[in-house]
């Protein structure tokens, strides 16, 4: 026997070994992955619930007309003084806003600020931590989704870590998560998110500082 022959025998076992292991690892991968997904499910909110306490501002991130109404009624209820909608379409316009929401008339001049500069979740953060800094917002409800809460806070929290933050879930028709299993649509929405969720956890452990870009100060009206 060569000693080539001879070096095959424990290569083949070495790779049956590396298999073995990166299957092993795949599996264990898999398995976390499903458990964090259904514990994911299981922590959404069912039911919208008021604030515990008056915040110094809220913000609404677009991406459904009720997150933009369900954040100005907190503003007038007076559960917060000032409104930031994040993530504007560059054609919409204040009176837009009115007339989505009438009771919006009354505190458009003083009190709700439309930021355009917003893409997507990481644009939110940016905008919103832009926003309370240059109003002195140490207290910020934030409105959205329940399924898009949890990657919200992480991003808002990342890039505005001194600012506390109460979430103020919306649960739309659209949202609801008690039956995602034998909602294929509801599934894939839910699905989606998580995958996004963790991806956002992974970036964030390894980012030092808060995310920047570019963007215009969202503190104008």
């Amino acid at each position: 026997m060569t000693s080539r022959e001879g070096a095959v025998g424990p290569l083949r076992r070495l790779f049956r070994l590396v298999r073995l292991a990166v299957g092993i690892a795949f599996v264990l991968g898999a398995a976390t992955l499903a458990g964090g997904f259904l514990v994911f499910v299981e922590t959404l909110e069912r039911t919208e619930q008021a604030p515990h306490h008056h915040a110094e501002g809220v913000v609404a991130l677009t991406g459904g007309a009720d997150r933009v109404t369900d954040a100005l009624s907190l503003l007038a209820r007076g559960e917060a003084d000032r409104l930031l909608i994040s993530g504007v379409n560059a054609s919409t316009s204040g009176d837009e806003i009115v007339r989505l929401a009438p009771q919006a008339r009354t505190f458009l001049e003083c009190c709700i600020d439309l930021g355009y500069a917003a893409e997507n979740t990481v644009g939110n953060a940016v905008e919103t931590s832009r926003w309370a800094r240059v109003h002195n917002i140490r207290s910020l409800i934030v409105v959205t989704s329940n399924y898009h809460m949890p990657r919200a806070l992480a991003e808002i929290g990342h890039a505005a870590p001194g600012v506390e933050l109460v979430a103020y879930p919306v649960v739309t028709e659209r949202a609801r998560t008690g039956d995602w299993w034998a909602n294929g649509q509801r599934l894939r929405l839910v699905l989606a998110e998580y995958l996004k969720y963790v991806v956002t956890l992974a970036r964030l452990r390894l980012l030092s500082d808060p995310v920047t870009a570019d963007g215009s100060n969202p503190g104008g009206g």
